[in-house]
């Protein structure tokens, strides 16, 4: 059966496709070798959306986390030549096992698949065009076809915060806790980034801020979600998140409710400058 035509809708149904396969690898393979269960779901969801994409949209450039050249940056006069996305119209930007470390992880749903479409005449600063989160252990696709509802506000934290922050269970930025202690907010510990928005998109949490290291695929596709829906998306110094750049590196970001935005940006602005 051919995929929808529309962009929006061919992203959910390739990020579903997607997250089907991991979900029959996790339980064929079973958690007794994490390393060889993470190797087999980066590779085979890739090579899925790769074959997937080169069918039904091979006039288009693409991004991928498991492309052998992605973090490689080009310097004008320097490195490697430019890459050829880099003069396309479109290029699917797509991130085939978003959270390895839960994926193998017995019991763990914070894992997922994330593909976005960058596309130069794209409405909007970002240029991202569609975009669609699977997470396939909560059976639930995001997408910008049929954006969620803007989310409620979470409910005030059994420790008395008023708000909730998603952070990384294992690089979580030096300066985030400070950051709770003065908009008075509790970190929420997640997995992958997409798993963290998504949290931010349903309202489960408030926002997520992130520093330190990232890439284009680790936050394209929740962030073409998250504003479909109306959320607050850029970088923690408030500028805006860019795309198809020559350097897919995006160090750091900010998603939240638009009404939190300036008192975050605010607080993670005076952390900085102490650190």
């Amino acid at each position: 059966m051919a995929p929808p035509v529309i962009d929006g809708a061919f992203a959910r149904w390739l990020a579903a496709r997607a997250g089907e396969l991991l979900l029959e690898v996790r339980s064929e393979r079973g958690h007794e070798d994490p390393a060889a269960l993470k190797s087999a779901g980066d590779k085979l969801s890739h090579d899925l959306i790769r074959t997937e994409l080169a069918r039904w949209r091979p006039a288009d450039a693409v991004l991928s986390e498991e492309d052998d050249h992605a973090r490689k940056a080009w310097v004008e006069g320097d490195g490697p030549r430019p890459p050829a996305r880099l003069g396309a119209e479109r290029v699917w930007i797509i991130d085939p096992l978003d959270g390895t470390r839960e994926f193998a992880e017995q019991g763990r749903a914070d894992w997922a698949v994330h593909v976005a479409l960058w596309a130069r005449e794209a409405s909007g600063p970002l240029n991202l065009a569609a975009g669609a989160v699977a997470l396939p252990a909560q059976h639930r696709v995001l997408g910008t076809d049929y954006p969620p509802a803007y989310p409620p506000a979470s409910l005030a934290s059994p420790s008395g915060g008023a708000i909730r922050l998603a952070a990384s269970r294992s690089r979580p930025p030096a300066f985030l806790s400070a950051v709770a202690d003065e908009v008075r907010a509790e970190l929420v510990p997640m997995g992958s980034a997409g798993a963290k928005i998504a949290a931010v998109i349903s309202g489960e949490v408030d926002g997520y801020i992130h520093a330190g290291g990232q890439y284009e695929w680790d936050s394209a596709a929740p962030v073409a979600v998250a504003t479909a829906t109306g959320l607050h998306a850029s970088r923690i110094d408030g500028s805006a998140l860019k795309y198809n750049q020559a350097d897919p590196r995006l160090p750091d970001l900010l998603v939240c409710r638009k009404d939190l935005a300036p008192r975050l940006l605010a607080a993670v602005r005076r952390q900085l400058q102490v650190e």
